[in-house]
């Protein structure tokens, strides 16, 4: 239990925090995580939802897959190698926000491949950007929502004009951002966990 301060009020109250996610030994948080709920805490004293920010990391063994959530630092080399060790066969990640998490984690439910989702944002964006005559679209930060209909879509979500949108886009989109990065295998993880973000494939596609 840490102690937050609400949002709203400024009230103090104690919650609950999970430094350490392991889905083989507490299955239920996996839901906690895909939905957001594990990170927000309403107030007792004005009933405000805020969000809960600390550094956890997420380990699903069955899935082969771990998220390091470390909010606003740097990451620490020694700790990289230490945690790496015994992990051949996993995705290793880094994130700086919840939403990150929730991101990752659901992208890897959905079967996909995290570096090619964000491939299929750099391509949606510039597509949207056409559409709106918008290029501050360019810099949207798009979010993996869900697969959604018989074909697979990909929804994304973003913020446009002070709103939350929302965009599906075609399964072959993805399939042809794959084709992209299977012509470019410069662009692949380095080792340990890696930060798979709009910013790290703006090194290799302007």
């Amino acid at each position: 239990m840490v102690p937050a301060s609400c949002s709203r009020c400024g009230g103090t109250h104690s919650v609950e925090t999970f430094p350490s996610i392991n889905t083989a030994l507490d299955p239920e948080l996996k839901a906690r995580v895909r939905d957001g709920s594990l990170f927000v805490w309403e107030c007792p004293y004005c009933g405000a939802r805020n969000l809960l920010k600390y550094e956890t990391l997420y380990h699903d063994p069955g899935e082969r897959l771990m998220v390091w959530l470390l909010p606003g630092t740097a990451l620490p080399p020694i700790q990289v190698a230490d945690a790496v060790k015994d992990l051949e066969g996993y995705t290793l990640r880094l994130v700086r926000e919840v939403g990150d998490l929730v991101e990752k984690v659901g992208i890897h439910a959905a079967g996909l491949d995290d570096v090619v989702v964000e491939m299929c944002k750099y391509v949606t964006r510039m597509e949207l950007s056409d559409q709106h005559r918008n290029p501050a679209i360019l810099d949207a930060p798009l979010k993996f929502y869900r697969m959604d209909g018989p074909d697979n879509d990909l929804v994304f979500s973003f913020p446009l004009d002070g709103e939350m949108k929302t965009v599906n886009v075609g399964f072959h989109v993805y399939e042809d951002a794959r084709g992209i990065l299977g012509r470019h295998p410069s662009v692949h993880p380095g080792p340990g966990f890696a930060q798979i973000d709009a910013a790290w494939l703006g090194r290799y596609f302007r």
